[in-house]
């Protein structure tokens, strides 16, 4: 799985620019500010069909042009095809694989990637968001199925969030309610077991990486939590509906009363624990990053069980926040597909990986 080559016009501070990449170790180098994230953002949007920096696409228009565009040719599972994206201020993304129209659900799947930039180090020190993010990424990639469902779960709580938010002012607001509270516990349902599936896969190959990487001195373990009331994630659709539908019950009164939506699947965690105690508050700043890499290394893995290829790994200037044994320990695992990584001229990972090397300085590469 690669990208051959990305061509990006008025993309970020791109104004035209064609990249080629090698299959194996691309290390994209240069000073601050220059644009070497913005191309592994564009590389991102190719699996995503979204940016990992900006909510809003307009952002990521460059200054005097009134659209950007994204051109690559890729390859999965020995299949060559041709992916453009073309964002323009006020009108609908445009997206379309070997020239066939594709929502960004639908793109899930032509490529997948995993991304490791400086803010995933904080996953196991943040809050319950940075985890499901996680989740959510990996899954969507694997499950198309799942990136709509997201999609229409977030669209239905902005939705109701908005009534528990205005009801006191419009009470007509209230007799919509129960249809959404119903059509949110039914999505719920439909990630938590998706989720569920997942955090178990992400447990078991996680487990080994970090024995390693940890020389044996700490046990790593992962455990989802969802609402009180699912006894069991992993039960059928139905079950786990009913058992969200209870929870929502005893909390209306204190949705009306707080504004706030408290049932759902956006109270979900990934609970990551190190010799049996909770990461998050016990372990120290080096076993945290210690459990973040583990986490992201062991995404690659069940990418690679799933599709049979390794995904696309980007890091993101993520080298130099780790110290000597940590860069080696990454490096040592990166072999067997595409990896972009982007640095400073001076840190040394060129030599260190002898990949292909990209200088990246006012939107212009260069090999």
């Amino acid at each position: 799985m690669m990208v051959r080559r990305i061509a990006l016009n008025g993309w970020r501070n791109y104004d035209w620019e064609t990249v080629e990449f090698a299959p194996d170790i691309n290390v994209v180098r240069g000073r601050n500010a220059q644009g070497k994230t913005n191309l592994l953002e564009a590389v991102y949007m190719l699996a995503m069909g979204r940016s990992f920096r900006s909510r809003y696409d307009r952002e990521l228009v460059g200054f005097g042009f009134s659209s950007a565009e994204i051109l690559a040719d890729v390859e999965a599972a020995g299949r060559e095809q041709t992916v453009r994206i073309v964002l323009t201020p006020g009108s609908r993304k445009q997206i379309s694989v070997n020239s066939v129209k594709k929502s960004a659900a639908e793109l899930a799947g032509t490529i997948t990637v995993v991304l490791f930039c400086p803010e995933d180090l904080a996953i196991v020190r943040e809050g319950a968001a940075v985890r499901r993010r996680l989740m959510d990424n990996a899954i969507s990639q694997l499950r198309p199925g799942y990136a709509a469902a997201l999609t229409e779960f977030n669209r239905i709580y902005d939705q109701k969030s908005a009534i528990l938010r205005d009801w006191r002012e419009k009470p007509s607001l209230l007799y919509a309610l129960d249809d959404f509270s119903e059509r949110l516990c039914r999505l719920s349902a439909r990630l938590i077991r998706y989720r569920a599936s997942f955090a178990a896969r992400l447990d078991a190959a996680a487990r080994p990486i970090h024995r390693e990487f940890s020389g044996g001195a700490d046990e790593l373990g992962l455990a989802y939590r969802t609402v009180s009331t699912v006894g069991n994630p992993f039960a059928s659709e139905r079950e786990v509906y009913y058992a969200v539908c209870e929870h929502q019950e005893s909390h209306r009164q204190a949705e009306l009363d707080s504004g706030q939506c408290l049932t759902g699947a956006h109270k979900d965690d990934l609970e990551i624990s190190i010799n049996g105690m909770s990461a998050r508050i016990y372990a120290s700043q080096g076993q945290k990053r210690t459990a973040a890499l583990s986490l992201k290394l062991a995404e690659r893995e069940i990418h690679l069980q799933e599709t049979g290829e390794y995904p696309i790994l980007l890091l993101d200037d993520v080298l130099s926040e780790l110290d000597a044994k940590r860069q080696e320990f990454v490096l040592n695992r990166i072999g067997g597909g595409q990896t972009l990584i982007t640095c400073c001229e001076d840190d040394g990972i060129t030599e260190r990986t002898g990949g292909r090397v990209i200088t990246v300085d006012g939107g212009k590469a260069v090999r």
